[in-house]
């Protein structure tokens, strides 16, 4: 094991306002890399921890997982498995069309979160057309968000 050091020294504050003593913050890694990493490669690997930390607490807590439902352990694993296909799919659907032009405008996003996503597609105006023997989806062609599901979608 081997132990990371950053040191930082902060003149301005997150306002832009200069600062009248410097602000100096150290952090540190306790870690088990091998050698190959040196020490900036570390310190860039734990920049996004917090991020980690809220995805999985988004599988946790919006999938319900909080608890899982069986004592079987193979069952348990097969739901964890089920549960991290369905959060791809709805993080690649929360994440696809941010940037593009025929996105909806909101406020400036980097992703949204799966419970958006989740809510969204539930509150979504269609009906259920049956022809020649086919069932679909019908969106309304005024939804804001009816260019974005027919990318996704591929129609």
């Amino acid at each position: 094991m081997r132990r990371v050091y950053r040191l930082t020294k902060r003149t301005i504050d997150k306002y832009d306002n200069t600062l009248l003593l410097p602000e100096y913050v150290l952090e540190g890694w306790t870690n088990t890399l091998p050698e190959m990493f040196i020490c900036a490669d570390v310190s860039v690997l734990y920049c996004d921890h917090a991020t980690h930390k809220q995805f999985h607490s988004e599988f946790k807590s919006d999938r319900d997982l909080e608890r899982l439902p069986s004592g079987k352990f193979d069952t348990n694993c097969l739901v964890r498995q089920l549960a991290a296909v369905a959060m791809n799919l709805l993080r690649l659907i929360g994440q696809y069309p941010l940037n593009e032009s025929y996105a909806p405008v909101r406020h400036k996003v980097k992703r949204h979160s799966i419970k958006t996503v989740m809510q969204e597609l539930k509150f979504k105006a269609v009906r259920m057309i049956t022809h020649a023997g086919q069932w679909s989806l019908g969106l309304g062609v005024n939804d804001t968000a009816f260019a974005v599901f027919n990318v996704i979608t591929g129609n």
